[in-house]
């Protein structure tokens, strides 16, 4: 079974898995579940919050990850993450997941995920606390488990490909 199978088929069991989990404070295991994405995400890409563009991450005998910073303010990150799958000339960004990292906060929410289109997009309306919160936690319970292959899988970022910042 290839990489792609094998993410589709990871997706494939969180999504019924989340829809079991529901868990009494959702808003408490929420910021838990983005405190630990934040933490994993520095594991997994140690030089992360310096870096400035684009970079990928190797792990033997799987598919690259690629890494892409969106937008950066001195209290956030924006990033996307992905899987590059390749096939038949064509490239396969999945789940190509849209993270923003709050550094003061050291949490990381996902924003959007290939599959699925912004909060703010989907909701418009505050009064809708509760679905908002449902659809946040299925976005950042699935990027923990992900998180979990892929340190798993051991995805190290080499130094060269990453543009840090220059200290003078």
């Amino acid at each position: 079974m290839g990489d792609r199978q094998r993410l589709c088929l990871l997706q494939r069991r969180f999504a019924a898995i989340m829809s079991q989990l529901n868990p009494v404070n959702k808003s408490l295991c929420l910021e838990q579940v983005c405190a630990a994405n934040y933490q994993k995400l520095l594991r997994l890409i140690p030089d992360l919050l310096d870096y400035r563009d684009t970079a990928t991450g190797l792990a033997e005998g799987s598919s690259t990850l690629h890494l892409e910073v969106l937008e950066r303010s001195p209290y956030t990150l924006t990033i996307l993450l992905s899987h590059s799958f390749k096939k038949n000339l064509e490239e396969f960004l999945e789940p190509a997941v849209t993270i923003r990292l709050y550094l003061d906060l050291r949490l990381a929410e996902v924003i959007s995920d290939h599959a699925r289109a912004a909060v703010a997009k989907v909701y418009k309306d505050p009064g809708l606390s509760l679905e908002i919160m449902n659809y946040k936690w299925r976005l950042n319970y699935f990027l923990q488990k992900w998180l979990d292959h892929c340190l798993n899988k051991n995805y190290r970022f080499r130094a060269e490909t990453l543009q840090t910042i220059a200290i003078a």
